[in-house]
């Protein structure tokens, strides 16, 4: 196998930066092809706990070059930073390992003040945002008045697209929100600043995954959020604002090869979602508040609780068939043996009716989980192989029914602490 992606299969928060960094030690490139600073990656490294945000996690590996791909909307202040705790931590960074597409749209000042201020304000809807500006830049991207990271290299063009940004995001932030704003001068003085220190990384990614002489490389694809945040396919409009299923990779990045050979979805054995939005299976009682607290569910990029639920396989189904899953990783099964009991959304009561589907025609809101009841498993995951008749049971109602394996375990956040049931690269 040449090509594979890993997709969040839920909310995203599914664990996929451990399973991202172990398969990228095996590929010659790790690739991020859509969102931004919003989407958060923990993994740990001995007694290190390393948090990526926009940088690929194949930068942790010397022999893997790390790609951002034009679809991923670019915070260079945000990147900055990441670079430097990165760096810091002992890793190396270079215009040979890390590559940033000359054409990402850039997050500027002005996009996080409008994106805080429409989440801020009484009479807007609560997205539950992360307020980092990612929506309002993906907005000025369709609108075709986005400035590039090519942009920031030439202060006079920087300067006269951020005057075309700020022409009607000043009259909102005047007249609706209220908020103070840096002056056009002040943001293309900073940007420009921001441009100089990114220029020794930034590639033409594009031609540098076509050329002839990568065909042959081990690329891995990486995915932000989940794919019921996709701006498409998700519970809109509770959702992200980029597309996080697995075609966005061929708009995102491209690609080398026809096609991406493996699409693995990363699933947690539970279920979490953070901020607003319709959730099926979220737990309001002591069990939810035992896996939320046993599971450590704090969003890594913005610290605030997850709500925490079953896990519902008509959603995951749902996933598997938008973004074409071809497996599946479950991970944090080690909160799940800490609970005495255990349940699975099977279906859903909906309108009078049992359903098994969660498509997009459905009001989530009205639709009411139907639960399996599992008998708990208490693996202490020792022994490689070893699991008990319980958690086989688990992992075979979820295989039947999304009809597609289940190829590895995870049950910590570890690197060791992770089990291989199918043979990836």
């Amino acid at each position: 196998m040449k090509t594979m992606a890993i997709i969040g299969s839920q909310w995203g928060d599914e664990g996929k930066g451990k399973i991202t960094d172990l398969l990228g030690q095996k590929c010659d490139i790790v690739v991020r092809f859509q969102g931004g600073n919003n989407a958060g990656h923990t993994i740990i490294v001995g007694d290190k706990k390393i948090v990526l945000h926009l940088i690929p996690s194949g930068i942790l590996h010397p022999h893997t070059v790390s790609v951002i791909g034009h679809g991923v909307v670019f915070d260079p202040l945000s990147f900055k930073s990441e670079f430097e705790e990165v760096r810091q931590s002992g890793v190396e960074i270079n215009p040979n390992n890390l590559k940033i597409s000359i054409n990402c749209p850039v997050i500027t000042s002005y996009h996080k003040l409008l994106d805080s201020g429409r989440e801020g304000h009484a009479d807007s809807t609560k997205i539950g945002t992360t307020g980092k500006g990612i929506g309002p830049s993906y907005e000025d991207k369709i609108g075709r008045r986005a400035i590039k990271t090519h942009d920031l290299l030439d202060k006079n063009l920087l300067k006269e697209k951020l005057t075309s940004i700020l022409l009607e995001k000043e009259v909102l932030f005047k007249n609706l929100y209220h908020v103070e704003y840096p002056s056009l001068e002040d943001e293309t003085e900073r940007l420009f600043e921001l441009g100089q220190f990114i220029a020794p990384y930034l590639t033409d990614t594009f031609s540098f995954l076509q050329d002839p002489s990568r065909r042959d490389k081990k690329v891995l694809y990486e995915g932000a959020q989940g794919v019921l945040l996709d701006i498409d396919y998700g519970t809109y409009p509770f959702v992200t604002s980029s597309n996080t299923s697995v075609a966005s990779i061929y708009s995102g990045a491209g690609i080398q090869q026809h096609f991406v050979e493996e699409v693995l979805g990363i699933t947690k054995a539970y279920t979490t979602r953070v901020g607003e939005g319709p959730f099926p299976t979220e737990l309001h009682d002591d069990v939810g508040e035992k896996i939320q607290k046993v599971g450590h569910e704090f969003g890594a990029t913005t610290g605030r609780k997850r709500r925490c639920g079953w896990l519902d396989l008509p959603l995951l189904k749902y996933s598997i068939e938008s973004s074409k899953l071809t497996s599946l990783a479950l991970t944090k099964l080690d909160v799940l043996t800490e609970v005495d009991e255990l349940k699975i959304c099977t279906s859903y009561n909906y309108k009078g009716e049992v359903i098994k589907s969660a498509h997009p025609g459905i009001n989530l809101y009205q639709a009411e989980p139907v639960y399996e009841n599992m008998e708990p498993f208490k693996d202490k995951f020792e022994n490689a192989g070893d699991l008990s008749p319980q958690l086989k049971a688990f992992i075979k109602t979820i295989e039947t029914f999304v009809e597609i394996p289940v190829g590895i375990l995870a049950y910590g956040p570890e690197r060791n602490q992770i089990q291989f049931l199918k043979d990836y690269f």
